[in-house]
């Protein structure tokens, strides 16, 4: 088990390598985790390293603590967010996805107690949710005098759909991990801390293909932010490059030996 310098820092984010794994932790327990400009800024500086490691294929986003977050630390935030907190620079990846780089491995979020704001658009850019039964969802952006600038005014209503979305962006009122589910928001609700299931299936992603991954991930956002007709014209050359690799090889080998395949992602 590999641990990235600066692992635990209270008030940032933690990092640690497990195997083909990312895990990173929202550590501003004592804030209930909300957001302030460093805890962004780490955010953002992890999953650009998780982005940049070679070796790593999946990474989970978890919080310290009894709650996800509390959403964002608009006393400490509110004096920054003219000058631009929420603007990375092109190498960065936004936590959010709104800007900047796009980010090209999957993401789990684990999400237990609170998860408000910034912490509802955070999963929402994740690739899977995992909800803990106790959770309390709120997109109360509108009932701070701002409005939800981290991709809830797209994402809510691409997963809900219009009425449902505006049911809660347009009054702030907070909602349980079963209406979660029923909106689209999350994939699954556990009884216990969410980070084992994440965990789970975090590492199945792990075990397979990550070239094949990565390029189903990057097909999928050609859909969503470009729409059909370009995802699908697009879709040769995600399949075309595949097609040359070891690890298509080794899957239909794997197939014809019935044995788990071993993927190096070449």
């Amino acid at each position: 088990m590999d641990k990235l310098q600066g692992t635990h820092q209270h008030g940032k984010v933690s990092r640690e390598i497990r195997g083909s794994l990312m895990l990173i932790g929202l550590d501003r327990a004592e804030k209930r985790n909300a957001f302030d400009s460093h805890m962004i800024e780490d955010l953002s500086l992890a999953l650009t390293e998780y982005e940049d490691h070679p070796d790593l294929r999946c990474a989970v986003i978890f919080a310290h603590g009894e709650h996800f977050t509390a959403g964002l630390d608009l006393v400490e935030l509110q004096p920054k967010l003219v000058t631009g907190v929420f603007d990375f620079n092109e190498h960065q990846i936004n936590p959010w996805g709104t800007t900047s780089r796009q980010r090209s491995k999957p993401v789990i979020a684990a999400v237990q107690g609170y998860c408000y704001t910034a912490g509802i658009e955070l999963m929402l850019n994740a690739d899977l949710v995992i909800a803990q039964d106790n959770c309390q969802f709120a997109q109360m952006e509108v009932q701070r005098g701002i409005l939800p600038f981290g991709g809830a005014t797209v994402r809510f209503v691409q997963a809900a759909g219009w009425a449902k979305a505006m049911r809660y962006l347009l009054t702030g009122d907070s909602f349980d991990a079963q209406t979660a589910l029923d909106l689209n928001l999350i994939n699954e609700i556990t009884a216990a801390p969410p980070i084992a299931r994440a965990i789970e299936l975090a590492e199945q992603i792990c075990r397979a293909a990550p070239l094949a991954v990565k390029a189903t991930l990057a097909s999928a956002q050609d859909a969503i932010l470009h729409g059909p007709e370009t995802a699908f014209e697009r879709l040769p050359q995600h399949l075309h490059p595949l097609l040359h690799t070891q690890d298509v090889q080794e899957g239909v080998m794997a197939m014809l030996q019935r044995r788990p395949p071993q993927f190096k992602g070449e």
